[in-house]
């Protein structure tokens, strides 16, 4: 008797995991990446100081990564569907508690705690797992870079929308209608909710304990999961603090709406670009080539006269180097552990991503109020992104070597 489960080899249309998976990131990508621009309005309007709010982000970051491994533990398990609705559910809640907070205890629980939840269900980790799936492995690698530039198209979106609604309606309604907006990401999850049996799917079956065991022996997984950790440090800080940053020097809030913005838009061509490249080159190559190329870009920024056109050209070189990390990324655990856990296997990578993106967020603004200034925080940027660089060349793209199970005789 075959011990395939029924339906195993049913799958999504590529087009619509593709299409669904794309909304679902851009929104709940779209949405996080305006955050920076509450900064100012809400530490004046609250009496708090930018730490107030840099560490709320910060505990945001590392919920995110911290239930990430669960929430892709949950999808491989029990499909995406359900992880997405729930998810869904927490973001417009979050949404709402952080428009409401009076204290900067109940700010950091809904912004940071409830809102860093809620993206654990409804980023990448869990719609790469549907892409995993349901795409074939020779376009897993694109696939994922088309549905990392949809996410980044959003943040491009998204950052003049969330502008304009504070400028026209007040920070707290803007909130509140970004709340409502979280909340379609509802009906999109049921264009990834999977037939019975695909989550389990593969020809190597194992428990979630062999699982972790197997990866966290692996050595190229551990550099992965170490190279990870500056993409997060690195894009968190400037998202967080480049509004501020470029106030104090002399900036208008509009240059740094723009610079936001273009971090979006040339996103959208590096994410996409990464893909493509992922299926013709080594992968950890272009993740090197990523991390060393922003070292040098925000070197360069921190030497030129800053201006209006100095800000714009390093958002769009950074930009480009923005998210391109997250399609080989993925595409790396997925072709050396297969698809089965790859959600959780994505998540535990990705929690390395937030533990830096925790520490870019909170010491930007830690080290601000020691210094009055971000310079420190530059340099350790560039001295991490030279580490990544190092990091990601020893990484080996293969697939693990298993021993298959002896047949049982009955």
């Amino acid at each position: 008797m075959s011990a395939t489960p029924p339906n195993a080899d049913a799958k999504l249309s590529m087009t619509q995991v593709l299409m669904c998976g794309a909304a679902v990131v851009t929104l709940s990508m779209g949405i996080r990446h305006g955050f920076g621009l509450w900064l100012q309005p809400i530490t004046m309007d609250r009496g708090w100081t930018r730490e107030t709010f840099a560490f709320a982000l910060a505990v945001q970051n590392i919920a995110w990564g911290l239930a990430g491994p669960f929430a892709g533990m949950l999808a491989d398990r029990f499909g995406a569907f359900r992880v997405l609705v729930i998810g869904a559910l927490a973001y417009a809640l979050g949404l709402v508690g952080m428009a409401l907070s009076t204290s900067g205890l109940a700010f950091t629980g809904s912004t940071g705690l409830l809102i860093g939840i809620a993206q654990s269900g409804t980023t990448y980790a869990i719609v790469y797992g549907v892409i995993g799936r349901n795409v074939a492995p020779e376009r897993r690698s694109w696939a994922m870079g088309i549905t990392a530039a949809a996410g980044s198209f959003g943040q491009f979106l998204m950052v003049p929308v969330e502008n304009w609604l504070i400028g026209s309606w007040g920070w707290q309604s803007a909130l509140l209608v970004l709340g409502c907006a979280a909340l379609a990401i509802v009906p999109l999850a049921f264009g990834l909710h999977e037939p019975r049996g695909t989550t389990q799917a593969g020809a190597h079956h194992q428990s979630i304990g062999a699982a972790l065991k197997e990866a966290f022996a692996y050595p190229s997984f551990r550099w992965l999961t170490a190279g990870y950790f500056v993409c997060g440090f690195q894009v968190v800080f400037i998202g967080v603090h480049l509004p501020s940053y470029l106030k104090d020097q002399g900036l208008t809030p509009d240059v740094a709406t723009t610079a936001l913005a273009l971090v979006g838009l040339f996103n959208v061509f590096g994410t996409y670009t990464a893909g493509v490249l992922g299926q013709r080159l080594a992968k950890r190559h272009i993740l090197s080539a990523i991390y060393l190329a922003r070292s040098v870009v925000i070197t360069v920024f921190l030497l030129v006269p800053v201006s209006p056109a100095s800000v714009y050209v390093f958002a769009s070189v950074m930009g480009f180097l923005w998210l391109s990390t997250v399609p080989p990324t993925n595409a790396v655990v997925a072709q050396i552990f297969g698809v089965q856990y790859m959600s959780m296997l994505g998540g535990i990578v990705f929690l390395s991503h937030q533990v830096g993106s925790f520490m870019g967020a909170w010491l930007g603004g830690r080290l601000y109020g020691l210094t009055g200034s971000y310079d420190i925080v530059w340099y350790i940027s560039i001295a991490l992104g030279i580490f990544a660089a190092l990091a990601n060349m020893p990484v080996r793209e293969t697939p693990i070597p298993r021993v298959a199970p002896r047949p049982v005789v009955v």
